[in-house]
C-alpha cells in the first residue's frame, strides 16, 4: 500500500511513520531552491554540459525534483540530459504528490506529469521519463543504503535529504553516507539542511570536506560539502569501457532494436546513421502487422518478470510520446491464461497496478469459466511495430540511407597527419563488394538474425540462434462483431482487432500466433510449412479461447481439412459465421540467446573498442527494445542505468563466453514450439 500522509489543518503534510513533517515551515520551496539547488551550485554548474547527474537520498513528496526540473526547463544553458536519481523506502500515494504541489502553482503542471507515471512502484528501480526523455527520474524504491550500494553510479551533486536525524537516524548514519560517497566523483558537491554533529562527522569520515553555511529561515545554518578524500577510493566497480562523449555512430539494423538504440543516442546529441539492407525500416521481424507487449509474471518475481516490467514502462513512455492511441497502439490490457500464480505479497499494493487475478468481467468477455486460471495485465496491450520504428527514426540527428547491406566490419587507424595531428581509430562498414558504406568511431550491431554473421567475422562466435515465427492474420468482415475488447495471451496470443490502415473507421484486422521454430531461418516458408503453421495457430486459439475460436473458424477453413491430427478442424465448428476472409500468413526470423534474454553491451571492450551490440530480443522485442536502447546509451555514456544493476549484468555481453561453454549441442529441438 502507498505510504499514508497526514495533512494538518494548515496544509502541512506529515509522516505518521516518522512523526515528522515532509517539508519545512515555509512550505519547502525556499529549502528546495536555496538549500539544495543553489547549495550545489545550480544551475550555473550544469551550464553547457552534455548531462548532469543528481543523487537525492529521500524523494518524499517530490518537491526537490520538481524545483530542479523547473530550473532545468527555465535555463537556456541547461544540459542536454538531466538525471535525477532518488531513493525512497516508502512511496506516497500519487494523489498526495498532487496535493503537495498545489501550494506552488508554478509546479502543478510538472506535478501532473509526475502523477501520470507514479504507479506500480514495487521495490527496485523505476525509470520515469519527462520532456521526451531528456529529464530522467530514476526512482530506487527501498532502503537507501541497500539500493545505492546496488547501483553503479557517478553523480555530480547530492541532495542529502530525509526526515530529522532524531526521527530517522538510519538515513543519516555512517553506512548510508558511505553508500552515498561510493556514488561520488572527486569534486561532487553535496548540500543538506541539517547541521547535526553526527552527520558532519560521518561526512568527513567518508571523504567530504564539510562547510557550515548560513541557513534558510527558520534554520540558522545548513551544510555544504565537496567530495575530496585524502585517499584514493577503492575501485569497487567492474571494469567498464571509458564513457563516450556524443559523436558519430553507426547502427546496423533498421528494426525495433536498432531504431530504439538510434533514438536513445540521438536524444543525447549523437549523430546516428542507421544502415540496413532494406529500402525501408522494419523490413524484418519488426514488420509484423501488430504485436503484444505485456509483463511476464512469476510467483517468485524472477529476473525476467522484473526486467519485463521495466521494459513495459519504457515502451509505454515511447508510445505515449510518439504514436497515436487507438490507431498505432492501445494500452487495452491483456488477459493471460497461466498455471502459475502472482507473487503472494502483491495484493492491493503497487503490484496490482501491473497484474492481478483476472476479474470476472474479463473472464466473461473471453467466455472463460469463472474459475479459469488467468491474470489481467493492466499495463499491456498491442502495438504496430513498424509505426514505432518509423517514429523513432524520424527524430533529429538520425539518418536513414536505406539499401545498405553491411557484409563486413573492419577497424582502421587514421594517421595523425591525416587527422590534423591526432591519430584515431574508427570502424568501417563494408558491403559485399568491399566498398565502404560509412565510418564512425562507435558502431552498434542491432541486426537481429543477421547479428551472428557480423560477429563471427570478428571471431566472436556467440551462441545465438535463429528462430522463425509464423503467425496467422486476416481482415475482419466489414461488419464483424468484435471478438474481444482486449488482447489475450498464453500459449500464443490473439490481437482481436486493430486498424489496418490510417483510418480508424477503415478496415480492421486480427492476428494470431506465433510459432517458435528453432534453428529455422528459411524465408519465405514452403507451402506445407505455412499450412503446418496455420494448423498450429488454430489449435493454439482453440486452447486459448475455446468459445471465441468459432468466430474465426471460416478464416482457417480454406487452409485445413475437417480433421487435423485428431484435433477439431474449422469445418467442424458449429454456429461459426461465414463472412470472415481467409487467414493470411506472415513469417520472419528472430534472434535469441540460450537464456532467452537480450544482449546489450560492448562486444569486447579491450580487443574491439567502440563496437557494441543490442540484439537477441527474441519474441519480446516490443516489450524490451526501448529499454535496451536506453540501457546501451546509458552504459556507453557512463550514465545512471534505467534498471537494477543485477538486471543490467544479466543482459550484458560479458555472459556470452559462459553461455557458449554451457550450450549443449546434443540437445534435441522440436520443429514448432509455442510462442514464449
Amino acid at each position: 500500500m502507498p505510504e499514508p500522509v497526514d495533512w494538518l489543518a494548515d496544509g502541512t503534510p506529515c509522516s505518521p511513520r516518522f512523526g515528522d513533517r515532509y517539508r519545512s515551515e515555509n512550505g519547502g520551496l525556499d529549502q528546495a531552491r536555496l538549500v539544495f539547488l543553489q547549495g550545489c551550485g545550480l544551475p550555473a554548474a550544469w551550464a553547457g554540459q552534455a548531462q548532469w547527474r543528481i543523487l537525492e537520498t529521500g524523494f518524499g513528496l517530490g518537491l526537490n525534483f520538481l524545483v530542479t526540473w523547473a530550473a532545468w526547463r527555465a535555463d537556456p544553458q541547461r544540459p542536454t540530459l538531466l538525471h535525477f536519481v532518488s531513493a525512497e523506502a516508502w512511496p506516497v500515494d500519487a494523489a498526495d504528490l498532487l496535493r503537495a504541489a498545489s501550494a506552488h502553482p508554478g509546479l502543478v503542471p510538472l506535478a501532473q506529469e509526475l502523477h501520470r507515471q507514479w504507479w506500480g512502484l514495487l521495490p527496485g528501480v523505476h525509470r520515469l521519463c519527462f520532456d521526451a526523455g531528456r529529464v530522467l527520474l530514476t526512482l530506487c524504491v527501498g532502503d537507501a543504503r541497500t539500493r545505492l550500494r546496488e547501483q553503479d553510479l557517478r553523480v555530480d551533486c547530492v541532495y542529502l535529504d530525509g526526515f530529522d536525524p532524531r526521527c530517522n537516524p538510519e538515513i543519516w548514519d555512517l553506512h548510508t553516507l558511505g553508500a552515498v560517497a561510493r556514488c561520488c566523483r572527486r569534486g561532487t558537491r553535496l548540500a543538506t539542511w541539517t547541521v547535526a554533529r553526527a552527520v558532519r562527522d560521518a561526512l568527513a569520515q567518508c571523504g567530504f570536506e564539510v562547510t557550515r553555511v548560513p541557513g534558510v529561515p527558520p534554520k540558522r545554518a545548513n551544510l555544504q560539502a565537496v567530495y575530496a578524500p585524502r585517499w584514493e577510493p577503492r575501485a569497487w566497480r567492474q571494469p567498464a569501457p571509458e564513457p563516450a562523449a556524443p559523436g558519430e555512430c553507426l547502427v546496423i539494423g533498421g528494426g525495433i532494436a536498432g531504431a530504439a538504440t538510434a533514438a536513445s543516442l540521438a536524444r543525447r546529441g549523437w549523430q546516428v546513421r542507421v544502415l540496413d539492407q532494406a529500402s525501408a525500416p522494419a523490413a524484418g521481424a519488426s514488420g509484423i502487422p501488430a504485436g503484444v507487449f505485456a509483463p511476464h509474471v512469476s510467483p517468485d518475481d524472477c529476473l525476467l518478470s522484473r526486467l519485463s516490467r521495466s521494459g513495459v514502462r519504457a515502451t509505454l513512455q515511447q508510445a505515449d510520446w510518439l504514436l497515436r492511441a487507438g490507431l498505432d497502439w492501445s494500452c487495452c490490457g491483456v488477459l493471460e491464461q497461466r498455471s502459475g500464480g502472482l507473487p503472494a505479497h502483491w495484493g492491493d499494493g503497487p503490484g496490482a497496478d501491473w497484474s492481478r487475478p483476472a476479474p470476472p468481467a474479463a473472464l466473461a468477455e473471453a467466455r472463460l469459466p469463472p474459475h479459469a486460471a488467468a491474470c489481467w495485465h493492466r499495463q499491456a496491450g498491442w502495438l504496430r511495430p513498424a509505426r514505432m520504428v518509423a517514429a523513432l527514426l524520424a527524430r533529429p540527428g538520425i539518418r536513414w540511407p536505406g539499401d545498405c547491406r553491411v557484409a563486413l566490419l573492419q577497424r582502421v587507424e587514421h594517421s595523425a597527419a591525416a587527422e590534423g595531428g591526432a591519430a584515431r581509430t574508427a570502424w568501417q562498414a563494408l558491403d559485399d563488394q568491399g566498398r565502404v558504406l560509412a565510418e564512425a568511431r562507435t558502431v552498434v550491431i542491432a541486426a537481429g538474425a543477421g547479428t551472428p554473421q557480423l560477429l563471427e567475422q570478428l571471431a566472436q562466435r556467440w551462441p545465438l540462434q535463429a528462430v522463425r515465427g509464423q503467425l496467422s492474420w486476416g481482415l475482419h468482415a466489414e461488419r464483424a462483431a468484435p471478438l474481444l475488447p482486449f488482447a489475450a495471451n498464453g500459449q500464443g496470443h490473439l490481437i482481436p482487432r486493430f486498424p489496418w490502415g490510417d483510418d480508424p473507421d477503415g478496415p480492421h484486422a486480427w492476428l494470431l500466433g506465433s510459432t517458435f521454430e528453432r534453428g529455422v531461418d528459411g524465408l519465405p516458408p514452403a507451402r506445407a510449412e505455412v499450412r503446418e503453421a496455420h494448423a498450429a495457430n488454430w489449435a493454439r486459439l482453440q486452447a486459448l479461447l475455446p468459445q471465441i475460436a468459432p468466430q474465426l473458424a471460416p478464416a482457417f477453413a480454406p487452409h485445413l481439412g475437417a480433421s487435423d491430427g485428431g484435433r477439431t478442424g474449422p469445418a467442424d465448428q458449429e454456429g461459426a459465421p461465414s463472412a470472415e476472409p481467409a487467414a493470411e500468413s506472415w513469417a520472419a526470423v528472430r534472434c535469441t540467446a540460450p537464456d532467452r534474454l537480450p544482449i546489450v553491451g560492448p562486444v569486447d571492450a579491450a580487443a574491439l573498442p567502440g563496437l557494441w551490440v543490442c540484439s537477441a530480443m527474441g519474441a519480446r522485442g516490443l516489450t524490451l527494445a526501448p529499454l535496451c536502447g536506453e540501457l546501451l546509451a546509458a552504459r556507453l555514456q557512463g550514465e545512471p542505468l534505467p534498471l537494477e544493476q543485477k538486471l543490467a549484468r544479466a543482459l550484458g555481453t560479458e555472459r556470452m563466453q559462459r553461455l557458449r561453454h554451457a550450450q549443449s549441442p546434443e540437445q534435441p529441438e522440436a520443429r514448432i514450439h509455442p510462442c514464449l
